[in-house]
């Protein structure tokens, strides 16, 4: 499925229109579309007729598709300055889940609408970025001359289209932005003393009617302007007055006038607006089809002008009396031919000016009832698209990336699924804490917390954090007795007696393994404030590794701003041998594709194939063989550097035809130093959330913490953990029934 995202450049430019007629033209062309809009617009939230979004009830009624309500502007805001942006692009990740659900199969296409912005709101400014990596979506930019020189319009979307790493070329690295549709070619210039504002790029010439035969897009291109941004142009929708023309009603709602004859008042359209001041012989040129006429009562001449031009066939949108005055008797009755002609007659409160100053208020966007001047813009607009281009766009082999967002909304909806347990040893500890209440109130995980009850409740009651009725204290005091015997027998090999079990058990770390050991929990997280060897110690000792694995390791998911990467080992082996480091590369890819990730296996070295030598070079090259003939089915290549590894404009240099350089999901590093260091150093400085360690191999979920954790990381490490519970039961259960 092909995610696009339509991303104004500027307010104003009719985002709504172009998104109804995209949706046009790709169901004309016979492909299954949805539509998402994740935030309302800013400056406006207000709703439709049923409670609905205007967008959102425009799509539902005239695209027949049923997209869920977005979410307020002003809470994704909130969200965004608290720092809460995994909340944000869950809340997107779940509308997405709501969108697919309301139809019958996968689309081809889901089209998403972006934010319109004014000013410079930097909070405002981050969303339709952060809905192109959420989404994984490809940009299309939409933009209107709006009488600026060439060199402006291109210099302006340029600008739009960095803020997406620039436009889509050939190479993986490029950026988001694919094309761009110019609205409103042509509009009416913007007069300063009489004089243009800028030079004007012209649109289509003399445009085909709807219901003549459309112009063939290579037609069209000759008369659109030509842009040097790298940016396809996919579309030039020409100006037409009547794709804006509201309805007299409209205007007459919006002033709240009395309707004294309603004629066809909800069928004809105020193109111009006439204030009558002067004597008729000048207002005679103004009276013209479309015209609002604004009158005081007491010009008679000016009224009966107006119902003689209707009687000679200038359709006027209608004739608007003000100061609450009555039309004398005899001029009514003069009026009453026009008036049967359809002519709609109203009256307001206010003298003339103050009417005239109202209406600039007026919001002109197309109301949802209007059905002749939506589907004049649904037809107007999808006959002015590239439509050959947005099906090889749409058809188009584009690798998906995994985004962050998707890839943490995944890891919770798995892990609610799940519904596991998870014990915590650190349960006095602050952010563990709060990461337990976290999971809790979001139903991640069932978390059982280690520790002294009164002490955790003071911490709680200390940082004004409410515990919920389903988060479980349990006091280890009593309980060490208990597995005395079970921690002996299981160590009896080593010389462990009764009393050493008891000094063990002092450590709830060690508590908390026997409890996985024994089936009273499901998993287990630690090392918020313990180091790694004290958390993955007492899981080698009793949880021990799967058979058929010699060597247990780690991985981290490192979130990358458009993408997930699985970095290994990290946190446990510090100088692994060939035959390890494939073991770790073999458990990395398989846990890359059991969490959604394709696995393209890179082996990380100082040199890039056969340009070095040395034994750490060697020793990664014979990993790679040793990958290659236990498992032939996965795609992997090395030793490749850093950035042949991840960087296609690199990778096309220094290992063109690789399978794996430039694309690599899953990177290998050698040993301990070099994984950790690198790991720290991406995440820190990139400001990148690490989802980790995972400890891979072992026969229950043991999970470590770093010591620098946050209360997020750690509650994504338990979504793991209980994750990868589900997948030890499933495999555990394959096993036993192979056996």
């Amino acid at each position: 499925m092909k995610t696009l995202l339509l991303v104004p450049t500027e307010a104003g430019v009719g985002l709504t229109t172009i998104c109804l007629g995209l949706l046009h033209a790709l169901d004309q062309q016979g492909l299954r579309v949805a539509f998402c809009k994740p935030v309302a617009q800013a400056v406006a939230e207000s709703a439709g007729t049923d409670g609905a979004e205007h967008t959102v009830e425009l799509i539902r009624r005239y695209a027949d598709l049923q997209p869920p309500a977005p979410l307020p502007c002003s809470q994704a805001l909130a969200w965004l300055a608290a720092e809460q942006t995994d909340v944000l692009t869950e809340q997107w990740m779940m509308l997405r889940e709501l969108t697919l659900a309301s139809l019958a199969q996968e689309p081809d296409v889901l089209v998403l609408e972006g934010v319109s912005h004014a000013g410079d709101d930097p909070l405002l400014a981050r969303i339709n970025p952060l809905l192109a990596d959420s989404f994984d979506a490809q940009v299309i930019l939409v933009s209107t001359p709006h009488a600026q020189s060439f060199a402006e319009l291109n210099q302006r979307l340029e600008s739009c289209a960095a803020q997406f790493g620039g436009h889509d070329g050939s190479d993986a690295s490029s950026g988001r932005a694919v094309g761009v549709i110019l609205n409103m070619l042509d509009a009416p210039h913007i007069e300063n003393n009489g004089e243009p504002v800028g030079a004007y790029p012209k649109g289509i010439k003399d445009p085909p009617a709807i219901d003549e035969a459309p112009l063939t897009w290579s037609q069209m291109q000759a008369h659109l302007p030509v842009l040097n941004t790298g940016l396809h142009l996919a579309g030039g929708i020409p100006w037409d007055a009547e794709l804006t023309a509201p309805r007299t009603g409209d205007v007459a709602e919006f002033l709240r006038a009395e309707i004294l004859e309603a004629g066809d008042i909800q069928q004809r359209r105020v193109l111009h607006i006439c204030l009558a001041t002067e004597r008729v012989g000048n207002l005679l040129p103004h009276l013209q089809h479309g015209t609002l006429l604004i009158t005081s009562a007491d010009r008679d001449e000016v009224i009966v002008a107006a119902a003689l031009a209707e009687l000679n066939g200038v359709t006027l949108a209608g004739v608007l009396l003000t100061d609450g005055a009555t039309l004398r008797p005899d001029t009514l009755a003069f009026c009453r031919r026009s008036i049967a002609h359809g002519l709609p007659l109203l009256r307001v409160a206010e003298d003339s000016y103050q009417v005239i100053t109202h209406l600039p208020g007026f919001a002109n966007r197309v109301p949802v009832d209007d059905d002749a001047r939506i589907r004049h813009v649904m037809d107007t607009v999808a006959q002015h698209l590239d439509r050959p281009w947005l099906a090889t766009l749409v058809a188009s082999k584009r690798e998906r990336r995994l985004s962050p967002a998707a890839f943490r909304y995944s890891l919770l909806q798995r892990a609610r699924a799940a519904n596991r347990i998870i014990v915590l040893p650190e349960g006095e500890e602050l952010r563990t804490l709060r990461a337990a209440v976290n999971c809790s109130r979001r139903g991640i995980a069932r978390c059982q917390l280690l520790g002294n009850a009164e002490v955790i409740r003071q911490l709680a009651a200390s940082n004004a954090i409410t515990l919920p009725p389903g988060l479980e204290i349990v006091d280890p005091v009593p309980l060490r007795e208990t597995y005395v015997p079970l921690l002996t027998a299981l160590r009896q090999h080593k010389g462990m007696t009764a009393e050493r079990a008891r000094r063990e058990l002092e450590d709830n770390v060690m508590l908390g393994t026997l409890m996985l050991h024994e089936g009273r929990v499901d998993g287990l997280v630690s090392g918020a404030v313990h180091t790694t060897a004290n958390t993955i110690r007492p899981a080698l000792q009793l949880i021990r590794t799967r058979p058929g694995i010699d060597t247990a390791s780690s991985i981290f998911f490192m979130c990358l701003p458009e993408q997930v990467l699985i970095f290994g080992d990290c946190a446990i082996n510090a100088d692994p041998e060939a035959s390890a480091l494939a073991d770790i590369a073999i458990a990395s890819a398989d846990s890359a594709r059991e969490f959604g990730l394709f696995p393209r296996v890179a082996m990380i070295s100082y040199s890039t194939l056969d340009s070095g030598t040395g034994s750490d070079v060697d020793k990664v090259r014979e990993a790679t063989r040793l990958v290659r003939a236990r498992r032939p089915d996965l795609v992997i290549d090395g030793p490749l550097q850093y950035d042949a590894a991840v960087s296609a404009e690199v990778a096309a240099t220094k290992a063109p035809g690789s399978p794996v350089a430039g694309h690599a999901t899953v990177l290998i590093f050698p040993d301990l130093n070099t994984g950790n260091t690198t790991y720290k150093a991406v995440q820190r400085s990139a400001g990148v959330v690490s989802i980790g360690p995972m400890l891979q191999g072992l026969n229950k979920p043991v999970n470590d913490l770093s010591r620098g954790a946050s209360v997020e990381d750690i509650v994504y490490t338990i979504a793991i953990t209980a994750i990868q519970a589900t997948i030890e039961n499933r495999t555990i259960g394959k096993s036993e029934r192979t056996t």
